[in-house]
């Protein structure tokens, strides 16, 4: 049940569920989606939309909600609200990535968390796509032959029995682990733990990046963008790697540094760069734009940031949302929460 605008500071009427256990959604959705956070939530909260309050309903909501689901807290609240979130124990984003959010205006004694892994099967998928292009030489045949060049014996590379490193082995890596395992690749990962319950060959933490880059013939980004990230990928570390290595890159531009990356295409042609996450896009950035010229280059694949864009993605980031949303109603271990450290803007 949905609550309408509000106009008095009364206490919110919920639907019984939850007791006064209130998850405040910040951003509207539509019947289907209002269905989906119901079915997700079941008698754990009542869901409150601020969609759907006026201010008095707005102050009166935002004290009292016990969670908050958002996609930017910047556009969905005005600039005195989140001062009034007093008492959630959790402020859950749907997005996967959230670094451009501006969290520092949160409050800092609120733990945040993004929802890491959410899209991530059809992005492992996409991964291994660009990575199969890459050593099947796909584009770079299709514009020959277009040029009338048959090239039948220009040989191509098998991936089984090579190594592919993930750097960030979270949901995305995960998944992707498990492809690139299915075509005989051994997979080396770091994360910050240096343990994984899913097999690996070999897993460290993020001090031995080093070690991974020069074992890597692909190499997977998938980590979160933060202040330890944010070009972490430059020059020195591009120049461990194998010199036909294949680096595909899923998670943000600004952790691998952008002429640092171009400089290294133009120097090793053999070493190919698969783009699907741009340095300035659209969604965070207002625009797409290039600093430089990475589309003219035989050695670069890119994508549209369009790995999670396939049919029913939303439903299954909304619900694995609310899944981490209902841990923390229930006292039990949060996934994915991003520290203060961290907290990016």
């Amino acid at each position: 049940m949905v609550l309408m605008t509000i106009s008095s500071p009364s206490p919110l009427v919920g639907d019984g569920r939850g007791g006064g256990t209130t998850l405040l959604i910040t951003f509207d959705l539509g019947p289907r989606e209002r269905g989906i956070v119901a079915d997700a939530l079941g008698d754990a909260a009542t869901p409150i939309y601020l969609s759907d309050l006026d201010a008095a309903g707005r102050f009166e909501a935002l004290q009292g909600a016990t969670a908050l689901l958002s996609r930017n807290t910047a556009r969905e609240l005005h600039p005195a609200e989140p001062a009034q979130i007093v008492s959630a124990r959790l402020i859950q984003f749907v997005n996967a990535g959230i670094d451009f959010v501006p969290l520092n205006d949160l409050p800092a004694n609120v733990p945040v968390a993004s929802n890491g892994g959410a899209y991530a099967e059809p992005m492992a998928e996409h991964a291994l796509a660009m990575t199969l292009a890459a050593a099947k030489r796909l584009l770079v045949e299709h514009e020959a032959l277009k040029r009338g060049e048959f090239n039948q014996h220009t040989r191509n590379r098998s991936l089984a029995g090579k190594v592919c490193g993930i750097l960030g082995f979270g949901g995305i890596g995960v998944a992707t682990a498990r492809l690139m395992r299915a075509i005989g690749m051994r997979v080396h990962a770091i994360n910050r733990r240096g343990a994984s319950e899913e097999s690996v060959d070999w897993i460290g933490t993020p001090d031995r990046l080093d070690e991974m880059l020069a074992a890597s013939d692909v190499l997977v980004v998938c980590t979160p963008l933060t202040r330890a990230t944010q070009g972490l990928l430059d020059a020195r570390a591009l120049g461990l790697m194998k010199d036909d290595a294949i680096l595909v890159n899923l998670a943000r531009g600004e952790i691998i540094d952008e002429a640092a990356l171009f400089g290294h295409l133009q120097a090793h042609p053999r070493f190919v760069a698969c783009i699907d996450a741009w340095w300035v896009e659209p969604v965070r950035h207002g625009s797409f734009r290039m600093d430089h010229p990475f589309l003219s280059l035989p050695n670069v694949i890119g994508s549209p940031h369009n790995s999670a864009q396939v049919p029913g993605t939303g439903a299954v980031g909304l619900r694995r949302a609310i899944a981490n949303v209902r841990r923390a109603l229930a006292g039990e271990p949060v996934r994915y929460l991003v520290g203060v450290a961290d907290r990016m803007g």
